[in-house]
């Protein structure tokens, strides 16, 4: 099973209530069954995307079909533990706070140390040496000396005769399990690490405890039968709660906002996204969903390829150097029955002449027959019954005789589409739509680029005018108050000036500037009574007004 962000990705369960004859939309590689067409391609879409890690080998960066493919070849290269060793392994692993690389040498140290019946190895053979062997029984003498019965073998691998061992005779040349061959197992048999955690049917099939251990009490806890990390549990408390402050200021800013943004529409910048489109005043309002059109007049088990050719024609016009032309028009003439349609013949020699010039298989089976340099109105029938013969499907090339007579049109729709069908199938795998799609596919990566940096410059001015507003705010404020201070002393200027006199007071930017005064005693005098005078002035200050 695939991981979707280091987690297990549940599949859907077919619905309940599902009638035999309803039509419905099936995932191919996972048989998950939709009745909404939307909700199917989220689904397929979410595949499609590179996002998905192969669970036995860790590889990521991958879509979910190419990550199963990824674990089916993977799986076929864990090693194949003993039954003996088995419980032994699985127990080493089971909750286990190591890294995967030092979880896996822990495991290979204890399997080379522990010796079981059809391991082959070397033993001290008294006449010739080390020699190769193979344990056949493990005879115990009580709990400190092991003996091995084992089988000599030649070259060939035969058994030339028995003998009884003791353990210390006994070495491994290579380990049985390396590194390497055991993280593929950690992977398949755990879906959890840190600590990691055994499957629960491979648990109980080999009779090892599910619950945590004692040292782990604090640092883990079960909830619906799976183990979670305590301290990955309390930051996710710590997220949902920011998360949901977050949103409730974000909710009080967009009610006091509201009004001013229905005011104020930001001007759209072209080009956009298709569902950002805003309709306009003389569209037409749609209350419900529209119900999927079957009006067709071909099958409707050729409706996909109806629309795929004409959708790649379409697309690639100025490529194949074909007219635009409805969908309808495309229809009615697949469905006619006379004489060959000029749309369909153009159509045919568009394709045909752009496979003819990637020069590959079809432009070598081409060149060994006789045929005209130019794909024409009058011999395009020739060149499409040799793309036939290439392509060697049997439903086609039953209808060969009948191209060749000149009779096309008589062809059943389903095979007028099947032949499009794979004539856009090959010509998608020219060099020459591939370039094309490169030049796209650039084009996109220069369009996201260039409205990422408008993003960015946008934010950063966003950010300088906040910036610059909060300032403004901070500065009106100590106006204000300067402001403040000037107005309940005037009646000291108007009185007797004694401030004056001995310095300036000027007020310039929120500022007050003053000329002190030579004598410091003056200047001590004066802030003094400046001090006890303001102080009296703002208790007293219904007195002055």
């Amino acid at each position: 099973m695939p991981l979707l962000k280091k987690k297990a990705f549940p599949l859907l369960e077919p619905p309940k209530d599902l009638d035999p004859n309803e039509l419905v939309y099936q995932v191919r590689f996972t048989k998950e069954i939709f009745r909404d067409y939307q909700i199917y391609l989220n689904r397929i879409n979410l595949y499609r995307q590179r996002i998905w890690t192969c669970k036995v080998s860790g590889k990521g960066n991958l879509t979910y079909e190419e990550a199963l493919v990824s674990e089916k070849h993977a799986t076929k290269k864990v090693p194949e533990i003993p039954k003996e060793l088995m419980a032994m392994a699985l127990c080493t692993i089971q909750f286990s706070m190591l890294s995967l690389k030092d979880l896996a040498d822990k495991i290979a140290i204890k399997l080379q140390e522990t010796l079981f019946i059809g391991a082959v190895l070397h033993g001290n053979r008294k006449k010739s040496g080390l020699c190769p062997c193979k344990i056949l029984k493990v005879l115990e003498e009580g709990t400190v000396k092991t003996k091995y019965e084992v089988a000599w073998l030649d070259r060939n691998k035969k058994v030339i005769e028995t003998a009884i061992v003791n353990r210390n005779d006994l070495i491994w040349k290579k380990s049985p399990f390396s590194r390497n061959s055991l993280k593929p197992f950690i992977r398949k048999s755990t879906y959890r690490s840190f600590p990691w955690v055994l499957h629960d049917k491979l648990a109980e099939k080999y009779q090892i405890s599910r619950d945590p251990p004692q040292d782990l009490e604090g640092k883990v806890f079960i909830q619906d039968g799976i183990v979670y990390n305590k301290r990955k549990k309390d930051a996710m408390d710590v997220e949902e709660s920011g998360k949901l402050k977050k949103k409730k200021v974000e909710g009080e800013e967009a009610e006091a906002t509201g009004k001013n943004n229905q005011q104020k529409e930001e001007p759209i910048k072209y080009p956009i996204d298709d569902l950002l489109v805003q309709p306009g005043t003389d569209d037409p309002v749609f209350k419900a969903r529209p119900l999927p059109s079957r009006d067709f007049k071909v099958p409707m088990d050729c409706v996909g390829d109806l629309l795929m050719v004409w959708d790649f024609c379409s697309s690639y016009c100025k490529l194949l150097h074909l007219l635009p032309f409805s969908l309808e028009d495309f229809e009615n003439a697949i469905c006619h029955k006379g004489s060959n349609v000029t749309l369909i013949v153009e159509t045919h020699s568009s394709l045909l002449r752009l496979l003819k010039h990637d020069k590959d298989e079809y432009f070598s089976a081409v060149q060994k027959r006789t045929r005209a340099l130019k794909i024409t109105l009058t011999n395009w029938t020739e060149y499409l019954c040799d793309f036939i013969e290439i392509i060697n499907i049997g439903d086609f090339s039953t209808n060969i005789t009948t191209i060749k007579r000149g009779h096309y049109g008589l062809l059943d729709a389903q095979v007028k589409l099947g032949i499009l069908r794979e004539l856009v199938n090959q010509v998608l795998g020219t060099d020459i739509v591939r370039e094309k799609l490169a030049e796209y596919v650039e084009e996109r990566q220069v369009l996201f680029a260039t409205k990422r940096g408008e993003a960015l410059e946008e934010g950063r001015k966003k950010r300088e005018k906040e910036q610059l507003k909060a300032k403004s705010v901070s500065n009106g404020v100590m106006n204000g108050h300067s402001a403040d201070i000037i107005g309940n002393n005037q009646h000291l200027y108007a009185n007797g000036n004694h401030i004056g006199q001995n310095g300036q007071v000027a007020k310039k930017k929120g500022e007050v500037f003053s000329a002190r005064p030579n004598n410091p005693s003056k200047r001590r005098f004066q802030f003094f009574f400046f001090m006890l005078v303001h102080k009296f002035t703002r208790t007293h200050r219904g007195i002055w007004t």
